[in-house]
């Protein structure tokens, strides 16, 4: 009976392992915010310079993310978030950059 003494961790949404990751958790909103604002901002040319900042700030946050995660599900959503963010940033410059022709 050793099953019927084991926390019920099946319905936890971010924290499989019992405990509270706030940190964690926050860097898996952000990363996924601006991985999914980098990805649809991407879809149009004339955003380019929001798809590239926020995708190059959604790499930053999910790299930091998965540095300090602690548990399988958040880094399935950091690893979501970033793939989100590689392709806006990458489709961002593509179309223009971080800067457009505002420098240079």
């Amino acid at each position: 009976m050793a099953q019927a003494m084991r926390p019920n961790t099946a319905g936890s949404l971010f924290a499989t392992d019992g405990r509270r990751h706030p940190l964690q958790d926050t860097l898996l909103a952000v990363t996924l915010v601006l991985g999914l604002t980098a990805f649809i901002s991407a879809m149009f040319h004339d955003l380019h310079l929001l798809s590239s900042w926020t995708g190059l700030l959604g790499i930053m946050a999910g790299a930091y993310g998965q540095w300090v995660s602690e548990t399988t599900r958040e880094r399935f959503g950091l690893v979501l978030g970033l793939g989100a963010a590689a392709v806006g940033f990458f489709l961002g410059m593509a179309h223009g950059g971080l800067f457009g022709g505002v420098v240079g």
